[in-house]
């Protein structure tokens, strides 16, 4: 298959983006089939052409392949509401009772291309889609916030051209610059003009988009004959603002996506195992629309205006392969990430409730023909909850919930 061929088939994928909430925060557990297999750890350790993702260096060790996919993700979201309390100037007391979003079932897509151009240097390009902050809730007895059927659908996808330079016989370095995309809108959100600085661009104005770049660096290489090592940055990805939402994002509806780091190893000291274990640390705190708390100063939209809250997230990841014949392998993984939303933070997040932490994964990879494979991947996140009481509702009390399970597959070519 030719690159004048391929290349339109990636950016096809790539602006199909998600629509689900994703796993660790708002970023997908991993990205890739067989990525997404072992929980999503593989910076030390890469094997197909979605690996810029994860560790821009992994695309100088994957060889002259073509990768397309797709993820079917289903998560199950809900919130309820303890206690209420008599109307009075400055609170804001929701229904009591318990809701669930109505959405549960998204498609993801991923799809990856690279090339080896000399015997020291590859250009390639992956495809990949986050999950965005997805709710939707019934507008029964007026909605959640009394303004009728109420949510948000952020969804987000990239482009990662990438350059590697195997600088030595083992060890590689690798360049991304990162092309952004995303698109918001927002419903039943007016009921809470009064706390805006910009009541006309707080909700109900349809779907705003804006476009993004950044740089991902890494590193991979082999330490010993046994023993690989991966090192990843992304810078904050700098957004355009969502205009038409100026009076719900902080800094007039700015929405950057933050900077993250990984960090990984993988030893293939027993015969046909790898053992990998991952480390990803993401900023969300420096992303004000994202990191402010609810109860910060400004109005929602201002500089220093309110926002979800969210802590910065660190998550471990252990994954597990085994080559069990030349045409088949089998891969498992758990990983874990204390979820970024305080218990001070439930009100704002009934929109996001980003709060999965444990992830338990299954796959497998099979060769059909030659230089033909077909990979599998299934997950389960088991439910968690974050219960707390509501900033603008003295004694009432907000629990959100979620559980989440999804499978995937994709066909790779090697040629």
């Amino acid at each position: 298959m030719t690159s004048r061929k391929v290349l339109p088939l990636l950016l096809l994928a790539g602006l199909a983006p998600a629509q689900a909430l994703a796993t660790n925060g708002y970023f997908s557990h991993g990205y890739g089939t067989i990525n997404q297999g072992m929980a999503g750890a593989g910076t030390a350790l890469a094997q197909d052409s979605i690996a810029a993702a994860t560790n821009p260096a992994g695309m100088a060790f994957v060889g002259d392949r073509f990768d397309i996919g797709a993820e079917l993700f289903s998560p199950h979201r809900e919130y309820a509401v303890q206690g209420g309390g008599e109307p009075q100037p400055g609170a804001f007391y929701l229904m009591p009772g318990s809701r669930e979003s109505e959405n549960r079932a998204f498609l993801i897509p991923h799809a990856g291309y690279n090339r080896q151009v000399s015997e020291t240097q590859t250009l390639g390009v992956s495809v990949f889609a986050n999950g965005g902050m997805n709710t939707e809730y019934s507008g029964r007895d007026m909605g959640t916030f009394f303004a009728g059927k109420a949510g948000v659908n952020l969804e987000q996808a990239f482009i990662a051209p990438t350059w590697t330079w195997r600088f030595a016989e083992r060890h590689a370095i690798g360049l991304s610059p990162v092309i952004a995309y995303q698109r918001f809108s927002a419903t039943g959100l007016t009921s809470l003009a009064g706390f805006s600085s910009d009541p006309a661009a707080l909700s109900d104005n349809g779907t705003d988009d804006a476009w993004g770049y950044g740089l991902q660096l890494g590193w991979q290489g082999q330490l010993t004959d046994t023993l690989r090592g991966g090192l990843s940055w992304r810078k904050v990805l700098k957004m355009e603002e969502f205009d038409d939402y100026r009076g719900l994002f902080a800094e007039q509806g700015d929405f950057d996506i933050p900077q993250m780091f990984h960090a990984g190893l993988a030893w293939s000291g027993i015969e046909d195992h790898w053992l990998l274990l991952d480390v990803q640390h993401v900023r969300y705190s420096e992303i004000a629309s994202v990191g402010n708390p609810f109860a910060s100063p400004g109005r929602l939209g201002d500089d220093d205006g309110a926002g979800f809250g969210w802590d910065d997230m660190t998550v471990v990841k252990l994954g597990w392969q085994w080559q069990q014949t030349p045409q088949q392998a089998w891969r498992a993984g758990v990983s874990y990430g204390e979820q970024p939303i305080p218990d001070s933070e439930v009100l704002f997040n009934i929109l996001a409730p980003g709060v999965q932490q444990w992830h338990v994964t299954g796959g497998f990879t099979r060769e059909l023909t030659s230089g033909l494979s077909v990979s599998g991947m299934a997950f389960y996140s088991p439910e968690e909850t974050v219960r707390g009481e509501n900033p603008l509702g003295p004694g009432q009390q907000i629990e959100l919930s979620m559980y989440q399970l999804g499978a995937a597959v994709s066909l790779g070519w090697r040629f």
